[in-house]
């Protein structure tokens, strides 16, 4: 389908190479902005294919940014600006889409969501989802937050992803761990400490379209549990009650209404409690470690390109699954990869829809501790959530590594 007239051009910036070519298949000129620094060349030259232009620059500095945007919008008459990619770069791109008139979303919305302290404020001002909290600014204010609230607590970056930065604190022990590790990756404030919620987990994506918003599919998520939280796999769709199931969405929609959310998708965390679901942050940006695979496995419904159709004004219609999809991370010992065995018969497996493990003998594996230090992944589908588990042990025990570990000394206090 070719569109015509500013409508049909789109500016993005950070896009995917994919988030690009479905853009132009669903009709729409794409001009495309990226920091060089982020992506290989050879990166880059996919997502120029499909861009009527890729345009450099640096995200870190926020005034260029905006000025590049605003000269693009300028310069070719943009009907639209989105950002889909990472939330650091958000706030300027939004900001100056919003001041042009080419933002599908105010930025006070995204704000609201992409912060974790801010959509924490936005909850309790509206009694949804109540969680006991306090922000502390910097890494000295969080000991004091810690004292004020009952034991354990979850403390966390409010700008941060990828479980960075997060710790469940139980004693003054934990407390000095996170605080050595947050300082040593530089992980700025503010913090959010806030109670520890228990129960199962669970990624909701949506898609929204003029403020009405559409729940696409929930994820059941396991994580590695405390000290860091890292999700070890996936499953799509959730095995849950009706009642649950309406439960998630009910407390998800109320949050995308109180931002005032109106265009693109959104990947909401949610813990099912004893006392209800309570949110535990949410992005404006499809959810990560391949949750748009498992809904397409899952469901044949391609989120990526329903974002671009909606765009084009066609009514978005959410999928029904047919059957069930995992992804099952890797965790490796950190060390040096002497040998690794097994890849080629993992991907002959009829069930593996996709297979991540991006080292090679000689390469040093980190030690895990967020969500980008894990050392790949494999996707399945399968009959029921059982089957995937069964199959995701399988490819693990397939997995041939040979890593001579290195000796790493405990953080002073930490827990294992």
């Amino acid at each position: 389908m070719t569109r015509t007239g500013p409508s049909s051009r789109l500016l993005m910036v950070m896009p995917y190479s994919q988030f690009v070519r479905k853009a132009a298949e669903a009709g729409f000129e794409v001009w495309a902005i990226w920091d060089p620094s982020l992506r290989e060349q050879k990166y880059l030259d996919e997502v120029a294919e499909h861009a009527r232009e890729l345009l450099l620059t640096d995200f870190g500095d926020e005034a260029g940014l905006r000025a590049l945007i605003a000269e693009t919008v300028r310069a070719h008459g943009i009907g639209t600006v989105l950002h889909l990619g990472a939330e650091e770069s958000m706030p300027p791109a939004v900001a100056e889409a919003e001041e042009l008139g080419v933002s599908p979303n105010p930025a006070s919305a995204v704000a609201a969501l992409n912060d974790k302290a801010a959509m924490r404020a936005l909850l309790a001002a509206h009694g949804l989802s109540p969680v006991r909290s306090e922000v502390a600014g910097g890494v000295d204010e969080v000991a004091a937050a810690v004292a004020r609230l009952p034991l354990p607590v979850v403390v966390k970056p409010a700008r941060a992803s990828g479980s960075r930065g997060v710790a469940l604190i139980r004693d003054a022990d934990d407390l000095q761990e996170w605080t050595a590790r947050v300082t040593e990756a530089a992980l700025a404030g503010p913090y959010l400490v806030e109670e520890f919620l228990q129960g199962p987990e669970f990624s909701v994506e949506t898609l929204s379209s003029g403020g009405e918003h559409h729940v696409i599919g929930i994820t059941a998520k396991r994580t590695t549990g405390a000290p860091f939280f890292v999700e070890t796999s996936h499953i799509h769709p959730a095995p849950l009650r009706p009642e649950e199931r309406a439960a998630l969405h009910a407390v998800v929609i109320g949050l995308l209404d109180l931002a005032g959310y109106r265009f693109g998708p959104a990947h909401t965390e949610v813990v099912l409690t004893a006392r209800g679901p309570r949110i535990v942050e949410s992005q404006t940006r499809l959810g990560g470690d391949r949750i748009p695979l498992l809904i397409e496995s899952a469901s044949d419904y391609d989120i990526e390109a329903a974002i671009f159709r909606t765009l084009a004004g066609e009514p978005v219609e959410p999928p029904q699954p047919r059957h069930t999809a995992s992804v099952g991370f890797f965790f490796l010992p950190a060390g040096r990869l002497e040998s690794v065995a097994g890849l080629d018969a993992i991907r002959a497996l009829p069930y593996v829809q996709a297979l991540h493990f991006p080292f090679s003998p000689g390469d040093e594996l980190p030690r895990t501790t967020n969500s980008f230090t894990r050392h790949g992944y494999v996707v399945v589908d399968a009959e029921s959530p059982a089957e995937a588990d069964a199959r995701i042990a399988r490819v693990r025990g397939l997995l041939g590594a040979d890593v001579r570990e290195v000796s790493l000394a405990a953080p002073k206090g930490a827990h294992r």
